[in-house]
């Protein structure tokens, strides 16, 4: 089967946009797959399940000619946890079946989303952000108002819906935070997502916007949302329901730390690094936090906020940017605490006391026999 030529990557650089789409930042990496394909991808896919696979999870370097030169791309790993949950994820989007990647805040769903659409489709910007506030409108299309009035409804007329754009296309439609949409907005994907067609009633001649093969969606939901606009049983049905839980194994979630810091760090064009000791201290707390329990065996209060990868590392890279403007320059424990409160302390002032009781059980006792715990714990004393 002939591939379909690697569409042209916007045309941005590091320095253009804050944050880069994954397909931009990594364009190199997917076009080295795209070259080193073997295996016929489905219809209107950018490259196989394999290739989207190894995209996501990385492991290997591969031979690709960039740029009219011919070199070595390290694919590097996108999605730190089960490679099954990827498999499956991969398997559900060539299927007719829609994905919804359900888990706490911060274990990574949006990213993994990010990554499969710009791997499958080539574009991770057909996105819509659900809300309180999302209409039909945004799910299905929406009317050019002026040009109605002067001309009446016509296909030139109509402002098309992230959906329809990946309905026409045969892409990926990412839909984030499902579950804070209203039912009636929920209920419109559920005959998109059977039909596999969107209805234009303002248009009887042409009043109907079909899929091409390989439309999908990802959804994305939090499991702290369940019940606040529950999904219903038509729409349940018509989703394979992959659930993606908070990193288990301490070793994955340092490297995980590590590796986004330091990218968040290349970002905002920051100097420095976090030094591996700093980083395993942060993880350590984060974990012992979040699991109510230290690795001694001290009880522990669990505050009402997700302890989350993601939150840990936001404060890694906050701690960065005091080091760097206020401070010494260099990352230290007394930086991570300084910025533990912020990330722990949300909308419940009582989990201060979650803090507090770590700071006096855990931290104080290791502190004595450690520098690092010590700068650590008297930093975190001084904020509470």
């Amino acid at each position: 089967m002939a591939k379909k030529p690697a569409p042209a990557a916007p045309q941005s650089t590091t320095a253009d946009v804050l944050r880069e789409p994954a397909e931009v930042r990594y364009a190199d990496q997917l076009e080295a797959l795209r070259q080193n394909d073997a295996d016929a991808p489905p219809s209107n896919w950018r490259m196989s399940p394999r290739s989207v696979l190894l995209y996501i999870v990385g492991g290997k370097t591969l031979k690709a000619t960039i740029s009219g030169k011919t070199t070595e791309v390290p694919i590097t790993r996108k999605f730190f946890g089960d490679d099954g949950i990827v498999e499956r994820a991969i398997v559900t989007l060539a299927s007719e079946r829609a994905l919804l990647l359900v888990g706490e805040p911060g274990c990574g769903k949006s990213w993994l989303s990010e990554h499969l659409a710009a791997a499958v489709c080539g574009t991770s910007l057909l996105t819509i952000q659900g809300t309180a506030g999302t209409t039909e409108e945004h799910v299905k299309y929406s009317w050019n108002i002026a040009r109605v009035i002067a001309e009446g409804p016509t296909p030139q007329n109509m402002i098309p819906s992230p959906t329809m754009v990946a309905m026409r296309a045969g892409g990926l439609l990412r839909f984030e935070e499902l579950t804070r949409c209203v039912p009636d907005v929920q209920d419109s994907l559920v005959s998109i997502l059977s039909d596999k067609a969107v209805a234009v009633p303002e248009l009887p001649n042409d009043n109907m916007v079909f899929a091409k093969p390989g439309f999908n969606v990802i959804a994305t939901a939090n499991t702290r949302d369940q019940g606040v606009n529950e999904l219903s049983a038509a729409l349940k049905r018509r989703f394979n329901y992959v659930y993606i839980p908070i990193i288990g194994d301490q070793k994955t979630e340092v490297k995980l730390v590590q590796q986004r810091s330091a990218e968040l760090l290349e970002r905002y064009n920051l100097p420095m690094k976090l030094s591996p000791s700093v980083i395993e201290l942060l993880a350590t707390v984060f974990r012992e936090i979040r699991n109510g329990k230290s690795t001694d065996g001290v009880s522990l209060k669990k505050p009402s906020t997700p302890m989350s990868t993601a939150e840990a590392i936001g404060v890694a890279l906050d701690a960065a940017l005091h080091s760097r403007f206020f401070g010494a320059g260099e990352v230290g424990p007394a930086d991570i605490a300084r910025n533990m409160v912020g990330a722990v302390v949300k909308e419940d002032q009582e989990d201060k006391v979650a803090l507090k009781e770590y700071a006096t059980l855990v931290a104080k006792k290791r502190a004595a026999k450690d520098k690092s715990w010590k700068d650590f714990h008297e930093a975190l004393v001084e904020q509470l």
